[in-house]
């Protein structure tokens, strides 16, 4: 069946929602308890997996670098969970990691501000002035981290197929609604292709990981195409070294069978030197 991906608002009560979908669809929920049961099959310590979890990335240092490379492997998890399939995907981006992917059901939760910081204080017994500051604070984060990593609104509408007001319905409406949708025609039909596309999506994150890693080059966005193990790695590199040690990288990664590159190596240094 479909696979399921979640976008919240703190305090819209969609960890329960999930929970009773996971339930009744059979499902595998990846939420974070999950993922941090798994860390360290994807070299993820508990600690680290906190730092980085739906937190905006930096390229600046290389410390900032092995922050991005660890949030790769998050994704990578998510992935993997995704390939298996029945799982629902709690937050991270999920709708936007797997663009593409026709089987997907993207769901989006929302409620009023105010019953949202009533909610949030009541369930964990805290001020609701804290509770309203820590919910802008969440709301401001996920925001930008959908923001400045998948380069989109995180309210924008169109990112999603079903968007919930909680104020408005009620979770047993909710549940009903979403385990029909997942059974729509359209949805089971796009399985067949699906895979395909989670395993391209895969290897790409497997050579943005390496090339985040490598001490070899200063790292630069790269644009990765992936299709029948061939790699298509474009963008700007600051040298002919940086060039072929980014060439040997993604190479290196298991499962590429060839990389043809369209790299143009720029001077930055001297470029900046003449403003």
């Amino acid at each position: 069946m479909a696979i399921i991906t979640i976008s919240r608002e703190m305090g819209t009560g969609a960890y329960f929602i999930a929970q009773e979908l996971a339930k009744k669809l059979k499902y595998t929920l990846v939420d974070g308890p999950r993922l941090a049961a798994c860390a360290a099959k994807y070299g993820l310590d508990v600690e680290m997996l906190q730092m980085v979890d739906e937190k905006p990335p930096s390229y600046n240092t290389v410390e900032d670098r092995e922050r991005a490379a660890f949030l790769n492997s998050i994704e990578l998890a998510l992935l993997d969970f995704a390939k298996r399939g029945n799982v629902i995907l709690y937050g991270r981006g999920g709708q936007d990691l797997l663009e593409g992917c026709g089987n997907l059901l993207r769901l989006r939760f929302i409620a009023d501000f105010e019953e949202r910081v009533e909610r949030f204080a009541e369930r964990e017994w805290i001020d609701p002035d804290l509770a309203q500051e820590l919910i802008r604070r969440s709301d401001h984060q996920r925001g930008g981290f959908i923001h400045f990593y998948f380069d989109r609104d995180w309210q924008d509408p169109l990112g999603y197929d079903l968007m919930f007001n909680t104020s408005r319905l009620s979770q047993g409406a909710i549940v009903d609604i979403v385990v029909a949708a997942v059974k729509d025609s359209q949805l089971k039909e796009a399985e067949q292709w699906a895979g395909t596309v989670i395993e391209n999506a895969i290897m790409i994150k497997r050579i943005e990981t390496a090339l985040l890693r490598s001490v070899e080059l200063e790292y630069r966005p790269f644009r990765i195409e992936v299709e029948d193990g061939v790699v298509s790695l474009s963008g700007y590199i600051g040298s002919e070294r940086e060039k072929q040690a980014a060439l040997r990288v993604a190479n290196g990664v298991e499962g590429v069978q060839r990389v043809d590159e369209n790299l143009h190596v720029v001077n930055y240094k001297a470029y900046k030197d003449k403003c």
